[in-house]
């Protein structure tokens, strides 16, 4: 029914509609936005005018159920669900809806029968798996409560009793965005009842959407206490721990899973998943093939498979796994990308004629459509077509900047702190004591040479490999909220005093012990840790810093080509690549002035053209003897797991060496902004439009 407040609305909409055309994708995309504002009357207007020239519009009718739902007419959302079902049978979407509509209704066992059909109609429907999972526990929930009374006709009802709708309301909530509704919510109902196993999980479930891990740690193993045998409990739990780095704890909680499902290859998949980011790839691998033994027609396993047998160098069995997931799964786009990403692979042409297939599908998704792009530009590369390769590259790129978030001003802004507070001064006052074990930080920017860096120095008898760490990230922030909890760095840690430190230093090696063995030094080649050179030479005195450099251009370019998994926004634009660059200049720069002597410079070209001068050259900066083993880096077995994983695995080569200027013309933007440095370089390594200049 229309209310005399709606009525100008619908009368405006009506017109605009009819003025205009909507199309019912048009008008569906409308209303499903005021819909997730949290608009659900605005939702139902639209959805109502835009039936009535499509009155079987299958989307348009269970979203009018939903907009129903979220305004407690249940009735009218029963009636639309109907007729949906009525044209349609197996319409996922609308047994899915059903379902939501009667576990609101306190009708678990018949929601689950359409939660149960949802996923035989559809298996990738998201969050479908979740809501099976709370329509058992409600199941649970209200036989607990009518044994409850059947054993006492007299008692007062508990008050989880009443829990019924809160629950369902806030699960609208969350599931329309409104976070902070829904945690409001559960926090009452457990307040009320400290113990109610759902209420906590999905308060867990907020905190792990906002990042807050550790906090949802607390609520799921809580949960747990009091449901142990709670299998998705179990999974949020594992990944809660992952995301703070706890191997160990994570390791024991997928082993927990595992105790419950043992004939679930996803629960195998999620142990090979922890194990191998602890850097057990042999036995992750056979994890993998356990799940694929279970459910051989698995893609995710194969692929995930494939990168631990990547890291560990079995290149032939890992594309191998990498085309199983493709027969399986043809749009499995991550494959194609991971295999154009070992950089010394190329595909047959029947692949190149498949993913230039899935781009013609409308319906893939732009995460898709990023892998195909950069997988096709690094093939058209190797096949030395530039121009095709770079349009490639750059649609690549225009996708994946969207659904980034950088700020160049806060770069700027951040940068220009650090300069200020760690003057001369600042560092020359008395720094903590010498640790027994020397880390030795790669950093600089991505694409500049520091992995191969890092398996020249992990050649060395005394030196552990490890990989790109967020340990001094992760320290620096743990510091933060020891001292200055509103201040980000730099400014946390400007009146930090000698003992502070040293328990900075104290608490890195502490938390990279996981990584290493007993060898004196170990290596740390996470490139961002560049901004945290002055910390260094506070807390780890014998820190060892190296900075990889390579030509500006082919650096920049390098990245730009790279597809990262994340934690590098400012790579997929050149512009914003191009003021990066400059801003990491003026730090290193900077560095050397007021800690001379504590960073070395490492040029990637030098290391190619004279690889044993610029080993000696290292290992004397780290305080290390010359070993033959460094100048055959290529021999030394041991897992990579960046992009430059197969590279290093072979001897030099020039042919990355002024890679750059196959894309000269491309490269304007980048050129303008990085002129002040390029100038200064020889003629001979200038783009041809510098070279003109006097």
């Amino acid at each position: 029914m229309t209310t005399n407040d709606e009525l100008p609305i619908l009368i405006e909409y009506e017109d605009r509609a009819i003025s205009t055309k909507l199309s019912q994708q048009e008008a569906f995309k409308q209303a499903f936005s005021y819909l997730k504002s949290g608009d659900a009357k605005m939702c139902l207007t639209v959805c109502n005018v835009t039936l009535q020239q499509f009155p079987k519009d299958l989307n348009l009718l269970c979203l009018c159920a939903r907009a129903n739902i979220a305004l407690r007419l249940l009735e009218d959302a029963k009636k639309s669900l109907d007729k949906a079902i009525l044209i349609a049978p197996d319409f996922a979407i609308a047994r899915d809806t059903y379902g939501d509509l009667l576990l609101i209704q306190g009708k678990p066992d018949r929601a689950l029968k359409e939660y149960q059909n949802t996923l035989r109609l559809d298996p990738d429907r998201l969050r479908i798996t979740e809501k099976i999972d709370r329509a058992k526990a409600m199941q649970i929930e209200l036989r607990k409560l009518q044994q409850g009374a059947a054993e006492d006709r007299s008692a007062t009802p508990k008050p989880r009793m009443s829990f019924e709708d809160e629950m369902a309301q806030a699960l609208e909530h969350q599931e329309a965005d409104r976070n902070q509704e829904a945690e409001d919510i559960y926090r009452s109902i457990l307040k009320r009842d400290p113990n109610h196993v759902e209420a906590a999980r999905l308060l867990a479930r907020i905190a792990m959407d906002h990042e807050r891990y550790g906090e949802a740690e607390i609520f799921l193993t809580h949960a747990l206490q009091n449901a142990p045998d709670y299998a998705r409990a179990w999974v949020d739990l594992v990944n809660a721990q992952q995301q703070q780095d706890k191997y160990d704890e994570a390791t024991k909680s997928a082993l927990e899973l595992l105790r419950i499902t043992p004939d679930s290859p996803e629960s195998h998949m999620m142990y090979a998943g922890v194990i191998g980011s602890a850097g057990r790839h042999e036995e992750a691998i056979m994890a993998y093939e356990k799940a694929i033994a279970l459910e051989p027609e698995k893609p995710g396993a194969f692929s995930s498979m494939a990168h631990h047998l990547k890291t560990i160098g079995r290149q032939d069995k890992a594309i191998a796994a990498y085309r199983q997931s493709i027969a399986i799964k043809p749009d499995h786009t991550e494959s194609y990308w991971s295999m154009a990403n070992l950089k010394t692979f190329q595909f047959d042409n029947e692949e190149i004629d498949a993913m230039q297939a899935l781009l013609l599908e409308k319906d893939l998704p732009d995460a898709s459509r990023v892998h195909v792009y950069n997988a096709l530009g690094h093939e058209y590369e190797s096949r030395k077509d530039y121009p095709k390769a770079f349009a490639n590259f750059s649609a690549c790129n225009q996708l994946r900047r969207k659904s980034e978030s950088y700020d160049p001003v806060e770069t700027e802004t951040q940068h220009e702190k650090i300069i200020a507070i760690f003057n001369k001064k600042f560092l020359d006052q008395t720094a903590a004591e010498v640790s027994e074990v020397s880390p030795i930080f790669i950093i600089g920017l991505p694409r500049s040479g520091s992995t191969l860096i890092e398996q020249i120095l992990a050649s060395h008898s005394q030196v552990e490999g490890t990989h790109e760490l967020s340990d001094l990230p992760r320290t620096m922030q743990s510091a933060r909220r020891k001292g200055s909890v509103h201040k980000s760095f730099p400014e946390s840690i400007e009146h930090l005093d000698l003992e502070q430190w040293a328990e900075i230093g104290q608490d890195y090696l502490k938390s990279t012990q996981k990584y290493r063995t007993d060898r004196p030094f170990f290596v740390d080649k996470t490139p961002n840790n560049f901004i945290f050179a002055g910390v260094l030479k506070l807390a780890l005195p014998n820190a060892k810093i190296i900075n990889a450099r390579r030509h500006p251009l082919d650096s920049c370019f390098g990245s730009y080509k790279q597809l990262f998994a994340s934690g590098q926004p400012f790579t997929y634009d050149l512009f914003e690549l191009g003021e990066y660059y400059m801003e990491y200049q003026y730090l290193m720069e900077h560095w050397h002035e007021v800690i001379p002597n504590f960073i070395l410079d490492v040029h990637y070209e030098k290391v190619v053209n004279d690889l044993e001068t610029e080993v000696k050259r290292m290992l004397d900066f780290c305080g290390l003897s010359f070993e033959e083993n460094c100048l055959r880096f290529y021999e030394t077995e041991r897992a990579v797991k960046t992009a430059s994983s197969e590279q290093v695995r072979q001897p030099l080569y020039s042919s990355s060496v002024n890679l750059w200027r196959n894309y000269e013309n491309n490269l304007g933007d980048l050129i303008d902004i990085l002129q002040p440095l390029l100038i200064k370089l020889p003629k001979s390594e200038q783009p041809s439009a510098l070279q003109k200049i006097d």
